[in-house]
């Protein structure tokens, strides 16, 4: 019996390590630092968003820089790894402007600047060569800067109209409640 139960065990648990779902790898997009100046700039939004305009510029800065090198294998996955991490940090960026503008905060001067900024990573992403190790990543950044150019079009024409109706509340950071 004992020899049965250790022949089983044996056969089992190798097998069922299959059975466990796959630990998605976990990317910091941010460094320790840049986290804690979001968290600092978390109360005042032209700020919060400036800095992930920023961070998502040095991103864009990096892989435009790799894209000079000359083709690696190590080369091709830093390529990856940033891509990964600048179409995470977009994300996070158009949440904000969706909460941020969803509270009726001024965020026309920070709209401003991103809807200068994403241009320059569109072509960024569109002048960077498609790779195989890369490729998949960098549709989906080029998607997710298409999604947020878009948002921060709508976005900056509907805070425009909304504080050009409402000029009392200009520079506001939080509607407050009636």
């Amino acid at each position: 019996m004992h020899t049965l139960r250790c022949f089983l065990i044996a056969i089992l648990i190798p097998g069922s390590a299959s059975l466990l779902p796959a630990q998605k790898e976990h990317r910091q997009t941010l460094t320790p630092a840049q986290v804690e100046q979001i968290r600092e700039a978390g109360i005042y939004p032209n700020d919060r968003l400036n800095l992930y305009t920023k961070f998502v510029d040095e991103y864009a800065q990096k892989i435009k820089d790799l894209s000079f090198r000359s083709h690696s294998t190590a080369r091709a996955k830093k390529i990856d790894d940033q891509l990964l991490d600048m179409t995470a940090l977009m994300d996070e960026l158009d949440a904000n402007l969706e909460q941020y503008t969803d509270r009726k905060a001024d965020v026309r001067a920070a709209l401003k600047k991103l809807n200068e900024a994403v241009p320059q990573w569109t072509r960024i992403l569109n002048a960077l060569a498609g790779e195989p190790t890369f490729d998949e990543s960098r549709k989906e950044a080029i998607e997710s800067c298409e999604d947020l150019s878009g948002d921060v079009s709508r976005l900056l024409t509907e805070q425009t109209d909304y504080f050009n109706e409402h000029k009392d509340q200009r520079g506001q950071e939080r509607a407050l409640p009636n």
